[in-house]
């Protein structure tokens, strides 16, 4: 194996797992349901 460590890059640490991408989606989602830019019998 090689003894090359990976070196962090400045700016990376914030990472958008699925956990955070869902909620963006689902507030969005609603968000437009709201606003009424889609319907509300489309959103599951």
């Amino acid at each position: 194996m090689s003894d090359t460590q990976v070196e962090p890059r400045p700016g990376s640490t914030f990472r958008l797992n699925e956990d955070w991408l869902a909620t963006i989606v689902g507030l969005a989602l609603i968000a437009l349901v709201l606003v009424g830019a889609i319907p509300a019998w489309l959103v599951p």
